[in-house]
């Protein structure tokens, strides 16, 4: 039976509702004057720097939030996540992907079993695998040594992983690690993206990684099968097992498709997909590219604000924070997005990873009971690296819709550029306007301050800035691997606080079950259609005009497919 327990039913909320009308009254010019309240809002940790001073928020309103949370038995709910407890009570599982990165001597449980040492023999187990390929000891069919690497997975086991890789591939000692090997992924069904991804490789030199727990995944599986042909019609099927790895569970199943299950990389029930990078499914392709030296530091980055997350209290701990101001400017202040503001283009990956993240885990309209959700949950997240946003989307940004603001900064760059007789150097051009932004936002242009610098009086209108519109800010000391996995946790756990505060299961997602049976129903009638000229029927009139449509002007693929690879 559904409880009927919502936290929008607690005094907490309603206080929360009730003090919108006080913010209301304030201006962010006047709150940033107040230097008391501006250091208060400043945590420090592990070499980061959170400045949350810029949120519509006062002292007042963050104590308000913390009561919110303790509610909702936020401190609680993170102790069962740690402790294993099935907290995604719709799939009866544990939540652990902070397992995936814990030392080795640690002891995290599931179901009355220590899962880290299973974790690290599967990691063990990459770190010899990788070794061997890299140093050339494995070689492919013809004998060359495998230094291109094409890891094939969707959603979870694609866009996490893709951001890691993008954000090492310009560190100094990740790009050393990396010389003279390529990896690329394979994501979309679409044979556009089967053609990019092998564009310019060579079967002959080419390791195939595919993600799959279940080794079920359709579109994951039909770019598998795709990528078997192009490796054994130019090598022979045997070639298949010298050049083709998995990421599953399911060995059955990769033995049928002709990998040898020695070369299958475990990963758990309790492993999300969306959660999954730090587990075979991000670490493996990863470290074929990078080393495991490097995935190491990634590993602990995580861990560290994992420990940070699980023992620090609720307002000095970086991840609640966030997560509680989210709630703050979703639920009461009525701001559903949320933009990811790096200001580092290595970074360019982060806001599509924590998309999905985010709006996978928190776009949900129940609660964990099965109560329909009588407020708004879940963010709306998007994002651009500076300072390309700001030639993008910034001018709604700052006159249009308020949009709360992630301005991610580094202070020591990848790549440091100086150039004789400039100003700044690039890397300080680039952070001030990672400085500048968020006060722009924050104090606005009133349209005084235009009369005063003589604007004409027919732009002042299109001149003046409300201001007002919250912002933070999240220094990193430097770019490498160990800063990279502090930053993928502080995402992770920032939407599990949300959904914790929120009462929902931030670990399911039904939301993508129905769309995907639907597309099974359209793939028997286009074989239908293609093999035996059957119309288009069991279809609204207009999901049958379009099929109809396509099928004419396609008309020209045969009935019985031959084989045909991309042409790239």
């Amino acid at each position: 039976m559904a409880s009927s327990a919502l936290i929008s039913d607690t005094e907490p909320w309603k206080d929360l509702k009730g003090h919108v009308q006080d913010i209301n009254k304030t201006h962010l010019r006047d709150l940033m004057n107040d230097v008391n309240r501006c250091q208060a809002m400043m945590v420090e940790f592990d070499g980061m720097l959170l400045d949350y001073s810029r949120q519509r928020a006062t002292l007042d309103t963050m104590g308000k939030l913390i009561k919110l949370a303790e509610a909702a038995g936020l401190k609680d709910k993170i102790n069962r996540m740690f402790a294993g407890e099935h907290i995604n009570s719709t799939e009866n599982r544990s939540v652990l992907h902070v397992a995936l990165r814990a030392p080795r001597d640690a002891v995290i449980q599931s179901d009355g079993k220590n899962v880290v040492p299973d974790v690290w023999e599967v990691l063990d187990k990459i770190q010899k695998f990788s070794e061997t390929i890299r140093s050339g000891s494995w070689v492919g069919a013809t004998g060359k040594p495998l230094k291109d690497v094409v890891a094939v997975g969707i959603g979870g086991s694609f866009l996490g992983p893709l951001f890691v890789h993008t954000a090492l591939q310009t560190d100094p000692e990740a790009l050393e690690a990396a010389r003279g090997r390529q990896l690329h992924f394979l994501a979309n069904v679409d044979p556009i993206d089967v053609a990019r991804s092998i564009a310019g490789l060579n079967p002959e030199t080419t390791l195939v990684v595919v993600v799959s727990k279940t080794f079920t995944t359709a579109e994951t599986m039909l770019n598998a099968r795709t990528l078997r042909e192009w490796i054994s019609s130019s090598l022979g099927p045997d070639a298949v097992a010298k050049h083709m790895v998995a990421v599953s569970t399911n060995l059955t199943l990769v033995e049928k498709f002709g990998i040898d299950p020695k070369n299958a990389f475990a990963f758990w029930d309790w492993v999300g997909g969306r959660y999954s990078v730090c587990s075979a499914v991000g670490v493996l392709p990863v470290s074929l590219q990078y080393g495991f030296s490097l995935v190491e530091k990634f590993l602990k980055g995580a861990s560290s604000i994992d420990q940070h997350f699980h023992s620090a209290p609720l307002e000095k701990n970086i991840p609640v924070l966030l997560g509680l101001l989210s709630v703050w400017n979703v639920s009461f202040l009525g701001y559903p997005a949320r933009a990811i503001l790096p200001y580092s283009q290595a970074l360019e990956k982060l806001a599509p990873h924590i998309q999905q993240v985010s709006m996978e885990s928190n776009g949900k309209g129940v609660s964990i009971d099965g109560v329909l959700l009588p407020f708004e949950a879940g963010e709306i997240d998007f994002g651009e690296p500076g300072t390309n946003g700001q030639h993008s989307f910034y001018q709604l940004i700052h006159q249009g819709r308020i949009i709360p603001c992630d301005f991610i900064g580094i202070v020591k760059s990848q790549q440091p550029v100086y150039l004789k007789g400039e100003l700044v150097s690039n890397h300080d051009e680039l952070m001030s306007n990672f400085f500048a932004q968020p006060d722009a936002l924050a104090y606005g242009k009133t349209p005084e301050q235009l009369q005063k610098e003589n604007v004409a009086p027919h732009l002042i209108p299109h001149k003046t800035f409300t201001g007002n519109r919250p912002s933070l800010s999240l220094l990193l000391p430097s770019l490498n691997a160990y800063n990279i996995g502090q930053l993928l946790a502080i995402y992770e756990h920032r939407i599990a606080v949300e959904g914790f505060v929120w009462g929902i299961n931030s670990f399911d997602q039904w939301g993508v079950e129905l769309g995907k049976s639907l597309a099974t129903q359209v793939r028997k009638q286009l074989h239908a259609s293609r093999t035996e000229g059957k119309s288009v029927e069991g279809f609204n009139f207009s999901t049958k005009t379009l099929m109809t449509k396509y099928l004419e002007v396609s008309s020209d693929i045969p009935a019985e497919l031959p084989t045909l690879l991309p042409r790239i």
